[in-house]
Parts: structure tokens; C-alpha cells; sequence
């Protein structure tokens, strides 16, 4: 996408941010800033949206957690002028996991997602804000996160953008070098990262997944021209697929006429009741 391209977006999310936190009666927000291009976009978003004095950035790191993403996301907050936080997260990890020390990294990985959030909802208790999220159209399309951690959010401005249009808005928005050209990782344990993880780049799957999801493209129409194997093809359907349940609210059975989340939804657009 061109820089033009971006202007418009950038002037859609902005809307979407200021309509979307406000309508439900918020004035400011929380978000979790990791030091990564995602949570960076975000935030800078929510700066431009919303005002430097209504954001908060909290950075949660756990003991092993790199030290370049703290300095980078104390690059950030610096550069936009906003409040900010640091909560060590590392002792409530640590204080479950010490009668389950049979625990992997995976399990791990997840209560680290989880107690940041639950650290970015107390605040938001606390402070009246609401809690604006980071995951990127590729990561929920592949599942790739954790639901009730990185995953949970009120309001995401970024949902919509693959993981490669989310760095092209980041240079869009001058994100700091280093958070735009650094290794994608979660950073849940010491090395991790996620394209060493998910066995392809962003690039190739973002590719893919724009032709499966927005232009619609057959199996056959996919594979015609030989740039993507069957074997990449199936491994990214199967992702999509398998982690649906991660993209939906709980599913309710249905017994009534109108049942929550299948025939009826909250009109946003109805006047709130004092």
C-alpha cells in the first residue's frame, strides 16, 4: 500500500478508535506495551485518536523477558509523551507455577498472557479505562496467541491488518527504527520467536491468507500459478480452521427465541440509559 493508502487508514482507525471508546461512555484507555511493532501501532493510534493525557502504556515484563523490549517500549512512550507503567509480572507467574513445576513453555507462555491482562483489567477498573488491544489480522486468523491473554481486548484497532501492513503502518506513523526492524516475537521465553515458531514468514503467509480470506481464491486457483506448495497451503487452512473457537465469543445453547450471540445483539447504536 502507498503512503496515501495509510493517510486513509490511519484517518478510518482514528475515527474508529474516538466513535468506539466513546460511544460505550470511556474517555481514556489502557493497552499493554510490549516493545513490539503491534502494541506500538496501537498505541500511537490511540495517542492520535484519543490525546497524549488520555493513554496509558503499562509494560509487563516477566524475569525473562528481553531487555531491549523494555527499552523499546520506553523509546516509545517517551517519543509520544504519555503515562506509563511497569508491573513485574514475574511474581504471580511465578507464585503458580511453584506446585506445578511439571509445567512446559507452552502453559507457561499462556499464564504470562493471561496475567497481563488481568493486570491491564485491574487498571482498567481502577482508572475507568478501557482496554484497547494489539493482535494483528495474521495472528487471529492463524490462532496465534492466547485466548484470554493477548487475544482479549474491548476495542482492537489493528484486527484488520495483516502482520505485513501492520510494519508498513508503523513506518507510516514513525514507530521507532528499532521496533519496526526488530525480530517479531511474543517474547514469552528467552530466544522465542514467531516466525522460528509458526515455521513461515509473515511475508509468505500474509500472502496466502489475503488470497484465501479477502480475494477468495479457490484451493486450485491458489496453487495455479506454483508459488505456494499443497503442503503450505493445507498446514495454513488447517491453522485457520482449528482455531475458529479463538476468534468467537463462548457459544451459548440455544433454548430461547432469541439467544445472545446467535439472534440477538446489542444495538451499539440504542441511547445508553443513565
Amino acid at each position: 500500500m502507498q503512503k496515501a493508502g495509510y493517510a486513509i487508514v490511519e484517518q478510518i482507525l482514528l475515527n474508529f478508535l474516538r466513535t468506539e471508546v466513546r460511544k460505550v461512555g470511556f474517555e481514556k484507555v489502557v493497552l499493554g506495551l510490549s516493545g513490539g511493532v503491534d502494541s506500538a501501532v496501537s498505541c500511537a493510534l490511540a495517542v492520535r485518536a484519543l490525546g497524549k493525557d488520555k493513554v496509558l502504556a503499562v509494560m509487563m515484563p516477566y524475569k525473562t523477558s528481553s531487555a531491549d523490549s523494555l527499552s523499546d517500549a520506553q523509546l516509545l512512550i517517551e517519543q509520544l509523551g504519555i503515562s506509563s507503567e511497569l508491573v513485574e509480572i514475574t511474581p504471580m507467574v511465578d507464585a503458580y507455577f511453584d506446585s506445578r513445576p511439571d509445567a512446559g513453555q507452552l502453559r507457561r507462555g499462556n499464564v504470562m498472557s493471561r496475567s497481563r491482562m488481568i493486570t491491564l483489567y485491574d487498571i482498567s477498573a481502577r482508572d475507568r479505562r478501557l482496554v484497547i488491544g494489539t493482535s494483528n489480522k495474521t495472528e487471529l486468523l492463524l490462532g496465534y496467541g492466547t485466548l484470554f491473554g493477548d487475544m482479549a481486548s474491548a476495542v482492537n484497532p489493528i484486527g484488520d491488518l495483516y502482520k505485513t501492513q501492520v510494519w508498513e503502518l508503523a513506518e507510516y506513523l514513525n514507530i521507532p527504527e528499532s521496533i519496526v526492524k526488530k525480530k517479531p516475537s511474543a517474547d514469552l521465553w528467552e530466544g522465542q520467536s514467531d516466525e522460528a515458531e509458526l515455521g513461515f514468514t509473515y511475508a509468505a503467509v500474509d500472502a496466502l491468507l489475503y488470497k484465501l480470506v479477502d480475494m477468495r481464491l479457490s484451493d486450485e486457483e491458489v496453487l495455479s500459478n506454483g508459488d505456494v506448495s499443497p503442503e503450505f497451503l493445507h498446514k495454513v487452512k488447517t491453522l485457520i480452521v482449528r482455531n475458529q473457537f479463538k476468534r468467537m465469543p463462548p457459544v451459548i445453547a440455544k433454548l430461547s427465541p432469541r439467544t445472545l450471540g446467535i439472534d440477538f445483539r446489542y444495538a451499539r447504536d440504542w441511547q445508553a440509559i443513565a
